[in-house]
């Protein structure tokens, strides 16, 4: 099965810039993009304009932004960990915020990773094929939850 990111951002120019660096980032993946935080959410829960898609085939990883129309990063970040079916999802700040509060709120609310956009392209996609290698290929990800709990002692 293809690893799959959803990418949330509403600027076309980092939109672009993102897109080329996963591209470049030689991690094979699908890659979905929404422009707010509304249809975000829409696309993960299959609501909305993406009711016809199967919400069992969620995204390996969100990189979301924060500064996003209708419904903000921290809010989608909220409603992403406050759900049964989506709250293990690895989320990625991916923001030109260095705001203290911010990074501070994106952690309480149990994002994976904070990354500032702040860099020159190089860096940036240096920054993109280090989290698409790290999440979508090393990290082992959590297993569907058990029926039955094991006990170790």
């Amino acid at each position: 099965m293809m690893e799959s990111i959803l990418l949330v951002e509403d600027n076309a120019m980092d939109e672009e810039l993102t897109l080329r660096a996963l591209k470049n980032s030689a991690v094979p993946a699908e890659i979905v993009v929404v422009h707010d935080g509304a249809s975000a959410l829409d696309y993960l829960f299959a609501t909305g304009p993406y009711a016809g898609r199967d919400a069992n085939a969620l995204p390996t990883m969100v990189l979301l932004d924060l500064n996003l129309p209708r419904l903000g990063g921290l809010e989608v970040l909220e409603r992403i960990r406050s759900d049964e079916r989506t709250r293990r999802l690895t989320v990625v700040i991916l923001t030109s915020s260095n705001e203290d509060d911010d990074i501070f709120q994106a952690n309480e609310l149990g994002s994976n990773a904070y990354v500032r956009k702040l860099m020159g392209f190089t860096a940036f996609a240096d920054a993109i094929r280090v989290l698409t290698v790290f999440w979508l290929t090393l990290n082992e990800r959590v297993p569907a939850r058990r029926t039955t709990p094991t006990l170790r002692p």
